[in-house]
């Protein structure tokens, strides 16, 4: 199972991938992971093209492990997925191994997703160092919204158990 997890920096995408992937014995292929992996910090300038080389090595290990182990879940998390055409590549991954892409997007609001995006930087527990409430104002403005069927979850208004709750329902369905 092919899941993109979508929404906006600080949303809390990569919190419920986690969780969700420890409740289904899945994998999380993090962009913001690889890319601190691929790039030195002396490189490192979260370019448009760091990004893309990212998202490419993303795409090719959950391709390698759908094939090896089809009924597993491999969630995508770092990317908004909020710009047109960030989905057309999990689509076409997910119809060559024959799966549905599954979207679950995390939604809060400016206010909540520039502390927790504060706080991570204070502490220094993201690996993306460019996550500030700056960043997030640019890729606010420039979203777009999503068109798919997908789960969209209140990360502020609900508790971290039920979007998994509620996660774990919707991707059960699916």
């Amino acid at each position: 199972m092919l899941i993109a997890m979508a929404g906006l920096p600080g949303s809390g995408k990569s919190t419920l991938a986690s969780r969700l992937a420890e409740a289904l014995g899945g994998v999380v292929l993090s962009k913001d992971v690889v890319r601190a992996a691929l790039f030195a910090p002396s490189v490192l300038d979260y370019s448009a093209a760091q990004d893309e080389i990212a998202m490419s090595a993303v795409y090719r290990a959950a391709d390698y492990i759908l094939r090896a182990d089809p009924g597993r879940a491999v969630f995508l998390d770092g990317r908004t997925f909020s710009k047109p055409g960030q989905l057309d590549a999990p689509i076409a991954l997910a119809a060559s191994l024959n799966q549905p892409l599954q979207v679950i997007e995390c939604a809060c609001s400016d206010t909540l997703a520039c502390a927790r995006l504060e706080a991570d930087h204070r502490a220094g527990t993201h690996p993306a160092g460019n996550r500030t409430p700056e960043m997030y104002a640019g890729v606010r403005a420039a979203a777009v919204p999503l068109t798919v069927p997908r789960l969209t979850l209140d990360t502020g208004a609900l508790s971290l158990e039920d979007c998994v709750s509620r996660a774990l329902a919707y991707l059960s369905r699916h």
